[in-house]
Formats: C-alpha cells, structure tokens, sequence
C-alpha cells in the first residue's frame, strides 16, 4: 500500500506536466481505494449513492488536480476531497431515510375500511354551502334519500330540486379547487 500511495504522487505528478497514461494509471489505481472510502463513510446513502458520491470525487480530483502541491503526499489530499463530498451527499438528502417498504409492506398494510377524516372533511365542505343547498346535498348525497322525497321535504318541486343540486356541487367542486391549491 504505501509503494502505492508513493506512486500515487508520482502518477498525478506526471499527469499535471501532461502525460494521459500516468493520469490514466492515477486513477485506475485510487479509484478502488476511494471507493472503499466513499462506503464506509457513506455508508446511509446505499450502493447507487456510493457511486454518484464516489464519481462527484473522482471528478472534483480531476477539475482541482493544480491544486495538489507537488511537495505533499497525495493520500490526505485525496481523502479530504472524499470526506468533504461524502458530507455534501448527506446534506443534500437532508434527513429523509430511504428504507425499501417491501421490507414492511405486510406490517404497514391498513385494514380496509372508511377513510376516519373523510366524514370531517365532508361536512366541512358542505358546511360552507348555504342552508338549502347543504340540506339538500346532505339528504341526495349522504343519506341517500330520493330527489321526490327531498322536494316533499323542503316542499320544493322535483326540478327545482335537481337544479339546488347541481348548484351545490358545483359550488363544492369550486370550494375544493380552491382548497386544494
């Protein structure tokens, strides 16, 4: 390892005076050494995002390659490039944690049933309606009670019932527009 690290200084030393193959060899040669670096540091961002962070390395060596100092060890100067874009990976997440939900879909998996907010939610809606138009979307809508019956109700024809209706729902599908926005 350390004949490597030697070379290592050599190969970039060569490669910043011009020469392609000693460029080449670098990073055929650190390559490996920096993907173990990127995994174990990295260890929360998963096999695709070692990758994506070990590339972001690789290509920050080659854009700020000048700035190594010839009279340096190359190691340390690889490692902090490694360190500081294992860091920049994790910020860029943030907090959220990639967990496969395969690993718990029958534990998460919710009874089948009514949703328990939608009858909140309902009523809320309707609730922003005027007197008549709630009552008669309640009666229609949620109860089930027949657009005759609602008129007998209300003592409104069956028309006039029909148009309240279709009033009220399109006054809610407005409200609902402007809620979900």
């Amino acid at each position: 390892m350390a004949e490597d690290v030697d070379a290592w200084g050599q190969l970039l030393a060569a490669a910043n005076a011009g020469d392609a193959r000693a460029y080449a060899r670098f990073l055929q040669s650190v390559t490996p050494v920096l993907r173990g670096i990127v995994r174990a540091k990295g260890g929360g961002l998963g096999e695709a995002g070692c990758e994506d962070v070990l590339q972001e390395v690789l290509l920050a060596v080659h854009l700020k390659r000048h700035t190594w100092d010839q009279g340096a060890p190359v190691r340390p100067w690889l490692y902090a490039i490694t360190r500081y874009k294992v860091v920049d990976a994790f910020r860029a997440r943030g907090r959220k944690i990639d967990v496969p939900i395969e690993d718990f879909a029958e534990v998460l998996a919710a009874e089948a049933g009514p949703d328990p907010t939608e009858a909140a939610d309902m009523a809320k809606m309707i609730g922003m309606l005027d007197g008549r138009s709630a009552e008669i979307v309640r009666k229609i809508g949620l109860e089930g009670v027949s657009v005759a019956e609602t008129g007998q109700a209300l003592t409104m024809s069956e028309g006039a019932v029909r148009v309240a209706l279709h009033r009220a729902l399109k006054t809610l599908a407005i409200l609902r527009e402007r809620h979900v926005k």
